[in-house]
């Protein structure tokens, strides 16, 4: 994993659990690489729909990203 991957990775997972509190590092670490296991559990635990959350997770990506 590149430096720079890993330290967007870090920064994407702080503001997941930010917006979900619930959600463990472990759970976060786990699914490190497939947003579709990290989405499914979210959903899981907080009760909103998957397309909810996935829309969540590209508004945190685009900030991220700008």
């Amino acid at each position: 994993m590149s430096n720079s991957f890993k330290s967007k990775w870090d920064h994407f997972s702080a503001r997941l659990k930010q917006e979900w509190g619930d959600l463990t590092d472990d759970e976060i670490k786990k699914a490190e690489g497939n947003i579709d296991e990290l989405i499914a559990k979210i959903s899981d635990k907080s009760g909103e729909s998957r397309q909810a959350i996935a829309k969540k997770f590209n508004e945190l990506k685009e900030k991220l990203d700008s």
